[in-house]
């Protein structure tokens, strides 16, 4: 069923008039104008409303309902009727009355609004990066946007693993024009058809479903894309409605309500309303999405929602009595409450004290450059050791280090770690801060993906790992790992890690000393999408990418430094020695622009690393990097 507001038909339903008139039969739709309210009867439906044409200017600026002074009564100014008689229905037809509590039922509320769809539909309608959520996620979601786009084509993996759905903005297709008029049914009136021409709006976005252990769907803007859309997301919410809108007055429908009854109860919740992108719904689209219902069900006459009444000149209202006191409709509880989200139980509280002196330090994704942003990311004790012995995890940080860390990880696309870490201290290398994803947020909002160095492929590659349940568990992202030619990777460990969305790096350029190079690893991050990395350890990782021969590519440092003496024993945190020309000592590393930064019992050290200037082009003839595609 079309809802889109040009396509709306006002006499779609005359034919079933007489079956559910509440005052006399109507042959005819009429609408009637007095005192600036719009009464409209069709098909025995009694709609109040105000005519106020809005142009698409004024819907970009329009953040409030409109005012209604004697049209549908809102929810802040009409109290719950006295009635105990309450209506239900089934997909029959048949109306089924039964003996209820009359305001819990006139109180109950029409939507069931999954959590934070304002903001959402906000997020997936923008499409600012790309986005990453789950299979479940995406059914809960996509039906509020779906009025935004128009599939264009699907394609599909050899293994079936994989789709990918093409969509453009619903404003790039022209409305279709007939070549020719046919003849209506006797009795028929043309439907008024807004004609849109095409071109608008170039926005385009591909959806790509994986199936694994953790299925996932990504949406991102395709190459050809516009960068933003050239309007915004109202003017698209009064062309069309949204599916996910429109089911829930199907819903109702289907009990067997006037669509005049369900669009009052619609507007007496207004912010539900304009959260699930219902600020231009008319009674009209609520008619047209219970029209098949209705075709299919003549025999029974509708009726409006117990506590509700028609009143001549007024529509469908709520009923005055002793009761006008208990408040709004939303103030009661439904009959089936919608389900609880919890927060996980190792969800971090969002840090209350501020961060803003990390910012100088932060990466900016708007930033055109070859290269990710690099930041350097450690704690350290006051001899510059990160553990007391190689292996042995040791805790550095306090809380509010633990909070800012967690904060640094959101704000990176990548962490990057060797595989000696891994193995120590098996991490999770997510981000739990309240809202992001897996913490109350949408899909894999504010997760990094992990990234680790491990040359020979020693990780074991198994479901008990913690980043893998992390996958699973919708918390994290599977990692990537970063291996050499060498390797020798077996066929179970990579269909275990493709099974959980993540991959083998295959690296094929070494330095002098026979290491894998850190620029084409940053080019091949790059080319997967990766705008920002953070590399958290280990102490030869850190080690070595703070010597000077690294400098281009690295951009900042952020060190937690701790009041403790690990000793000598420890795994320290250094670039090599240095000596200037003539052979003396010299300081290896000079940060600039360093700030130090008191937090709780630890003291952070912020600084910028890489120079002013552009870093060395990598040219494609030095640079070899491809996806492990092994299929046993």
């Amino acid at each position: 069923m079309d809802h889109d507001l040009s396509d709306a038909s006002n006499s779609s339903l005359k034919s079933m008039s007489s079956d559910v008139d509440l005052e006399s039969p109507h042959n005819e739709a009429l609408a009637q104008t007095k005192d600036g309210l719009a009464v409209h009867s069709d098909g025995g439906d009694m709609e109040a409303a105000y005519d106020e044409p809005m142009t698409p200017q004024d819907s970009a600026h329009q953040d409030q309902p409109p005012s209604q002074e004697t049209g549908h009564p809102s929810a802040g100014n009409e109290q719950p009727p006295q009635n105990d008689i309450g209506e239900d229905g089934n997909d029959t037809g048949h109306i089924i009355r039964a003996s209820s509590n009359g305001d819990a039922i006139a109180n109950y509320s029409l939507f069931d609004n999954p959590p934070n769809l304002a903001r959402i539909r906000r997020v997936m309608f923008e499409c600012k990066d790309p986005i990453e959520i789950s299979l479940d996620e995406f059914e809960t979601y996509w039906p509020f946007i779906d009025n935004v786009w128009v599939k264009q084509r699907s394609n599909s993996s050899k293994e079936g693993h994989c789709t990918t759905d093409y969509y453009m903005c619903r404003l790039r297709r022209p409305t279709h024009r007939s070549s020719e008029t046919r003849p209506l049914p006797e009795g028929k009136r043309p439907r008024k058809k807004r004609v849109r021409e095409g071109g608008i709006c170039n926005f385009q976005i591909k959806v790509v479903k994986f199936e694994g252990a953790y299925s996932t769907v990504t949406i991102a803007r395709t190459p050809g894309s516009s960068t933003v859309h050239s309007h915004d997301l109202d003017y698209i919410d009064k062309v069309k409605r949204n599916s996910g809108l429109m089911e829930f007055a199907r819903k109702e429908a289907v009990k067997g309500y006037l669509p005049s009854s369900i669009y009052t109860k619609f507007q007496e919740e207004h912010e539900k309303l304009y959260e699930a992108g219902g600020k231009f719904c008319t009674v009209t689209d609520v008619r047209n999405v219970s029209a098949k219902w209705r075709m299919q069900n003549p025999e029974v006459r509708l009726v409006p929602h117990d506590g509700y009444e028609y009143q001549k000149g007024h529509g469908i209202v709520r009923i005055h009595g002793s009761n006008d006191d208990k408040g709004n409709p939303s103030d009661s509880n439904p009959p089936q409450e919608s389900p609880n989200h919890p927060l996980a139980p190792d969800t971090l509280q969002f840090p209350q004290f501020t961060l803003d002196f990390l910012e100088p330090y932060m990466p900016d994704h708007d930033e055109k450059r070859q290269l990710p942003h690099v930041t350097l990311s450690y704690a350290s004790s006051m001899d510059s050791k990160i553990s007391l012995e190689p292996g042995m995890q040791t805790v550095l940080s306090g809380p509010e280090a633990k909070l800012m860390t967690h904060y640094l990880r959101s704000r990176h696309d990548a962490i990057l770690i060797g595989v000696g870490t891994v193995l120590a201290d098996n991490p999770g290398l997510n981000c739990r801060l309240e809202g992001a994803g897996g913490f109350g947020g949408l899909g894999r909002m504010w997760q990094p993906r992990p990234v680790i160095i491990d040359p020979t492929g020693r990780w074991p590659v198994q479901p008990e790992c913690r980043m893998l349940r992390t996958a699973v568990e919708g918390k994290g992202k599977a990692p990537w790992v970063v291996v050499s030619p060498g390797a020798q990777i077996h066929p179970q460990k990579l269909m275990m890690l493709k099974g959980h969305g993540g991959d083998f790096l295959r690296i094929v350029e070494y330095n002098q000393n026979w290491r894998l190079r850190w620029e084409v690893i940053l080019r091949a991050l790059a080319s997967e999408g990766i705008k920002s990395v953070m590399i958290e350890g280990g102490g030869t990782v850190l080690s070595e990418l703070l010597n000077p021969e690294y400098t281009d590519f690295i951009d900042s440092i952020v060190v937690t430094v701790a009041p403790t003496y690990l000793g000598r024993g420890g795994v320290g945190v250094s670039p090599d020695s240095k000596r200037d020309e003539q052979g003396k000592p010299n300081a290896a590393l000079n940060p600039r622009d360093v700030t130090w930064k008191p937090l709780g019992q630890n003291v952070i050290m912020c600084g910028k690393i890489r120079p002013t200037s552009p870093p060395p082009e990598v040219t494609n003839s030095t640079v070899s990097v491809a996806m492990d595609q092994q299929d046993g």
